[in-house]
């Protein structure tokens, strides 16, 4: 040992060094041998709160089987904190009846827990946050998390996760990133491990605690889980050259163009009128955000755009672009949309082009509920993309299913109408009077520029069925904004009595 003076000016005292070596299983690292072990190591207890991203959307099992093991291990009143809950998610039913599951929250809901929800399954309300209120959430400790569980493509024995690699490969993993910054113990679910290091990391060991292999994480055909191509009918690509058309008027097509749209037909469609404009006119954009699809990722190789930033892959062609090209980056759903950050990606968006179940008088759009009342989805980017981007366009027909789209009142506000510019539908088109300029360009470049009252007098028309009044049970969820706001409330359909 050195013959060390016991304290300096300026420095204070000096420790001397103890070494101590671990006494770690070098072979197996974080590894430990089944969901249920992790669930001991966490020492999770009734009353948690466990979180899941939806990078495998409708192919997702790592949910199913981790709420499998805490329903086996007696635990109750949960709180599942997903991003997004599927189809696939059905088996959540079980767990509600049981009282696993008192809680919910997410981003996006649809199938079978959607409808339950709707009909009163749970005695508490479902929160229902847009991603970027959600990376707040968590930021601001109003989700506390206890265990993120990562369904993790790929993972070494140290808990280095990659979404590039492994038989389930999803890509990008912007959801999770979130997760694993603030959550008191983090759970990789993977059915590929492989030697350390693993290659091209996207959340790094320090970051994991524990690290299990199972069988399957899920069935990637699930990924591609509704429309991801451009619509075909004429009426879609009406609408879609319409609502390009606008983008252009509006004076934004010009280099360094920063875009977004849905993964539905029309917005598809809309970017492919886009993309024409853009090669027309020699504009080379500077990103596209959002879910990335492969026809983001045509326009990227086309060269009409220089770079995606993407929180999470919407198909498989997606996937293999994530992987090989630098160009096709991750970002994180706080870096993506957080309302907290400061210079969130949607802030620097120039046109965003979305969908819409319901748009109402004063320009607010539901995506949560149908007519009549039942939760089909929620906002997922919805809300956060409007109120970012310097142009927000709303795309929809003026009915579908025998329902009128353009409403007088929507049935569930999911995104507010002061952050809503223009609506593209069938019938024409409808700008915010907050955006009188807007108009005046529309007009001049000869574009069918209608009031709000026309398209819901002429969806009206149009319709075959009456939109059914809000229901008036008990409230069932709560729409929060991206600030932690409430924007509604969902209320319980059917019979009360029933759940």
């Amino acid at each position: 040992m050195q013959d060390l003076p016991a304290a300096l000016p300026g420095y204070g005292p000096l420790r001397p060094t103890r070494i101590r070596v671990a006494q770690t299983d070098r072979r197996r690292g974080k590894l430990l041998e089944s969901i249920r072990a992790a669930i001991e190591a966490c020492d999770l207890r009734d009353g948690a709160t466990v979180s899941f991203h939806h990078h495998l959307r409708d192919g997702d099992g790592v949910l199913n089987l981790v709420m499998a093991a805490l329903a086996q291990r007696g635990l109750k009143d949960l709180h599942v904190a997903a991003t997004s809950i599927f189809p696939v998610h059905a088996p959540l039913l079980e767990h509600i009846a049981s009282g696993t599951v008192t809680r919910i929250s997410a981003s996006f809901i649809s199938g079978p827990v959607g409808a339950a929800i709707s009909r009163g399954a749970l005695d508490l309300p479902v929160v229902l946050r847009t991603h970027g209120g959600r990376a707040r959430a968590i930021a601001h400790d109003e989700l506390k998390i206890d265990a993120a569980f990562v369904a993790a493509p790929a993972a070494d024995a140290l808990g280095n996760l990659s979404g590039r690699s492994g038989r389930t490969a999803c890509g990008t993993l912007g959801y999770p990133l979130t997760d694993v910054m603030a959550a008191e113990h983090v759970i990789a679910v993977t059915d590929t491990l492989v030697p350390f290091p693993a290659a091209a990391i996207d959340i790094p060991q320090d970051r994991v605690d524990h690290v299990v292999l199972v069988d399957s994480i899920g069935d990637p055909a699930g990924i591609a889980s509704g429309t991801t191509r451009p619509a075909e009918d004429p009426g879609s690509r009406a609408i879609g050259a319409q609502a390009a058309a606008v983008i252009a008027a509006s004076g934004l097509l010009k280099d360094r163009f920063a875009f977004q749209t849905g993964a539905g037909g029309i917005s598809l469609a809309t970017a492919a009128e886009v993309g024409q404009a853009m090669a027309a006119r020699g504009v080379t954009g500077s990103f596209c955000a959002g879910g990335i699809t492969g026809f983001h990722v045509e326009m990227l190789r086309a060269g009409l755009f220089r770079g995606l930033m993407d929180v999470q892959c919407f198909d498989l062609e997606a996937v293999r672009s994530y992987q090989s090209d630098p160009r096709h980056q991750a970002m994180s759903a706080a870096v993506y949309a957080g309302p907290h950050v400061g210079g969130a990606v949607v802030d620097r968006i120039d046109a965003v082009v979305l969908g819409a179940a319901e748009v109402d008088l004063d320009f607010n759009v539901n995506v949560t509920t149908r007519a009549g009342g039942e939760i089909i989805g929620g906002s997922g980017g919805h809300a956060d993309t409007a109120a970012g981007s310097r142009l927000a366009i709303i795309t929809t027909r003026l009915t579908a299913a025998g329902f009128a789209k353009i409403v007088p009142r929507v049935g569930t506000l999911t995104t507010p109408g002061e952050t809503v510019d223009v609506i593209v539908t069938d019938g024409g088109i409808a700008v915010n009077p907050r955006r009188e300029e807007l108009a005046g360009q529309l007009r001049a470049a000869g574009l069918p520029v209608v009031g709000i009252e026309d398209l819901a007098a002429r969806a009206a028309a149009a319709a075959s069925r009456p939109v059914p009044p809000r229901a008036e049970g008990r409230v069932v969820a709560v729409s929060e904004y991206r600030d932690g706001s409430v924007t509604d409330v969902v209320r319980q359909v059917g019979d009360p009595a029933r759940r």
